[in-house]
């Protein structure tokens, strides 16, 4: 059984399996990497590609609802998602924020473990609170059995 650890972001290894469902839909992987890269570079994309990708995402709109919603055809709205989703792409491979920012949250994880291993019943408050200023920074993690 392989473990997908996630935070706000998909790690980067697992970026390279995204892949649309047989049905059509969307996996969860893809919903995530999708997600992180709007959030990252969503500003970057046109205002009716933001409302596409934000009602197609966050509100899961069909790409009739979404047409509809907008006084769009419904192959407007697919090429709208369609080109933000590359142009988010794009921006990924060329500047990496994604993939860097859950690099620095593996280690700043990795960090908290070593440190955790060494508490003993003398420094048990100094190890507490150290690894309660790197919390912030690390954040939840949640874990996916696949």
């Amino acid at each position: 059984m392989q473990v997908l650890r996630y935070n706000s972001y998909v790690k980067a290894f697992s970026l390279a399996r995204i892949r649309m469902k047989p049905d059509g839909g969307m996996s969860m992987e893809r919903f995530l990497y999708l997600t992180a890269l709007f959030t990252l570079y969503g500003a970057l994309l046109t205002e009716k590609q933001q409302e596409c990708l934000r009602l197609h995402l966050y509100d899961d709109f069909s790409l009739s609802e979404i047409g509809e919603e907008l006084g769009i055809s419904r192959q407007a709205v697919y090429d709208n998602i369609h080109r933000s989703e590359k142009a988010m792409e794009g921006y990924e491979k060329k500047l990496g924020l994604a993939r860097r920012y859950q690099e620095e949250r593996d280690e700043l994880q990795a960090i908290a473990r070593s440190i955790r291993d060494l508490r003993t019943a003398e420094n048990g408050k100094a190890v507490d609170d150290v690894l309660g200023r790197l919390a912030p920074l690390v954040g939840p993690g949640r874990e996916v059995y696949r």
